[in-house]
């Protein structure tokens, strides 16, 4: 049956925002995402942002797993995922149970995000290596995708992670356009550095497809985001995903537009003009929305296929 997704209490959302809510086979698969997820004590960050795709990608036997703990160090103001300035150690556990949760769903292809870890001397990267490792070494043909923090623009740590680390993709999401970003994002973040992190992933591993994310409905405007569009291309982002913002509540960034699903196809196209091999477009997609399909669309399509 359809359902309606919340956002801000007061906020009315366009039709093009009901979502199917999975039944059958896709239902079982959903409840055994589920029962893998919480079995194996982890995070997701499809739960932890409120993702609006959770029960399509779950009833898919898809997760975008959260490592190195819930509470993240910094407090972007577009962000559901709880701030801490010294959370917990990440668990050292973890990176088995994550391989654990991989091998139980069956999965081709894992997606794996992480929170800021600014209160550790290597900002995270031993343990986000470790969980990579693990599933690595449990399941050698299963795909990876990393979404990385910045990583506070330690280059020595990214070096570190990226060393043959087993990745197809590397991800970082600058999240907004340059103007913003001082707005949106936490003050340690920079659209600067967010773009120099994905120029050295591409220095470091050049054969790394990297990819990055941005909301619309924050108050950019076309020249902005065809500006941004630019950016990513200079450091050699290939693939793109381009979503409506939802506020996670009251007190958070206002959303400021609803970007219809014509403009999302406009925005792809001009996209792809400027040379990403593969873009999802759309008002429900976010960072990781089919991720496997996108990658899969940019090895064989040579940049001109749009996954929407």
């Amino acid at each position: 049956m359809p359902a309606r997704l919340s956002t801000h209490a007061r906020t009315r959302l366009p039709e093009w925002f009901r979502v199917e809510l999975p039944t059958g086979a896709a239902l079982e698969r959903y409840r055994a995402t589920t029962g893998a997820v919480a079995g194996n004590a982890l995070h997701t960050v499809c739960e932890e942002a409120h993702c609006p795709n959770l029960h399509e990608c779950w009833g898919r036997g898809t997760a975008t797993f959260m490592v190195a703990g819930r509470e993240c160090t910094r407090g972007c103001r577009f962000c559901a995922v709880e701030t801490m300035r010294a959370p917990a150690a990440p668990d050292p556990a973890e990176p088995q149970q994550l391989a654990d949760a991989v091998a139980a769903m069956g999965l081709s292809y894992a997606v794996i995000t992480v929170v800021n870890r600014d209160d550790l001397p290597d900002d995270g990267v031993t343990h986000y290596r470790a969980c990579l490792d693990a599933v690595h070494a449990r399941l050698p043909d299963v795909g990876l995708e990393l979404l990385c923090s910045d990583l506070a623009g330690n280059e020595a740590a990214l070096a570190a992670l990226l060393n043959g680390a087993p990745l197809q993709v590397f991800a970082h999401n600058v999240e907004t356009v340059e103007r913003l970003t001082p707005e949106v994002r936490d003050p340690r973040a920079s659209f600067a550095q967010s773009l120099r992190i994905l120029a050295a992933a591409k220095e470091l591993r050049p054969e790394l497809v990297t990819k990055s994310s941005i909301m619309l409905g924050l108050g950019e405007t076309k020249a902005e985001i065809h500006d941004t569009f630019s950016a990513l291309r200079d450091v050699g982002v290939e693939l793109l995903t381009l979503g409506q913002y939802l506020a996670p509540g009251p007190g958070y960034h206002p959303i400021r537009e609803f970007v219809t699903p014509k403009r999302f196809d406009a925005l792809a196209r001009t996209a792809r003009e400027l040379g990403f091999r593969a873009i999802a477009s759309g008002p429900l997609v976010r960072s990781s929305y089919r991720a496997e399909s996108l990658l899969t669309t940019a090895q064989g399509a040579a940049g001109l296929q749009v996954v929407a």
